[in-house]
């Protein structure tokens, strides 16, 4: 069976197009990712419902839009906002969800807490999905690769590993997750950058896949809604 999987830092539903304002914009990251027509579409940055009025769930509100299925885990708080976190649309059934937290290194300056996503989604059989967001410093980044290992290595389902890494591809920090796991991006023509999505530095945005997908295609498209590209792959199961 053959899907569209797509990672998207959508960055609260900023739009990147205004850098200079905070313009949540909805119509304009569900129209990124109407464009292409995922089936299963990972999102990081994301705000859910909370005591500020800009804290909306944004889950919901571009599911509705892209006529998705959601989930959505919340990684912390924000003092004064609500929650934020990472969330999952599907086109397929929506099993089982759980949010798995990520340690936060015991260091002496302020690390924001991050999480995984996890959801097992019924695609004719079992698959299971894991979203994520790895926090910028090397020990938050060590704890986070650690973390999604360990949860990889908790099932025996096919695996779908995505988000925004926050590391180049040369980091070793990936490396333990490349033992079991195919990065799509290993079939781009030509190497492909992410971030930030107006005139792109570096690539920091992943989709792995376990050895169940065959790799049909991936890409990085040139779109400015957001400010990180959105990652695609089509695979194979």
């Amino acid at each position: 069976m053959r899907i569209k999987v797509m990672s998207f830092n959508i960055q609260h539903a900023r739009n990147y197009n205004f850098p200079a304002e905070d313009r949540i914009d909805f119509d304009v990251m569900a129209n990124a990712i109407r464009k292409f027509n995922p089936d299963i579409v990972g999102l990081q940055e994301v705000r859910g419902k909370g005591e500020n009025p800009k804290y909306t769930d944004q889950a919901a509100e571009i599911a509705a839009m892209t006529e998705m299925l959601y989930a959505f885990a919340p990684a912390f708080n924000v003092p004064n906002g609500g929650p934020y976190g990472n969330a999952l649309l599907s086109r397929f059934p929506i099993l089982d969800i759980k949010k798995i937290p990520i340690p936060v290194p015991d260091t002496d300056y302020y690390c924001e807490p991050r999480c995984i996503l996890r959801a097992v989604l019924d695609i004719h059989r079992p698959v299971t999905v894991y979203v994520t967001h790895f926090g910028l410093k090397p020990p938050e980044a060590e704890n986070a690769s650690s973390a999604v290992v360990e949860a990889l290595a908790g099932t025996s389902t096919p695996k779908i590993l995505m988000g925004d890494f926050n590391l180049t591809p040369d980091s070793p920090v990936l490396d333990p997750i490349r033992i079991t796991m195919a990065d799509t991006a290993d079939v781009f023509d030509a190497p492909l950058l992410s971030f930030p999505s107006d005139a792109p530095t570096q690539k920091i945005d992943y989709i792995f896949v376990s050895e169940d997908f065959e790799i049909i295609s991936a890409d990085i498209p040139e779109i400015i809604a957001s400010d990180h590209r959105p990652h695609l792959a089509e695979l194979e199961l």
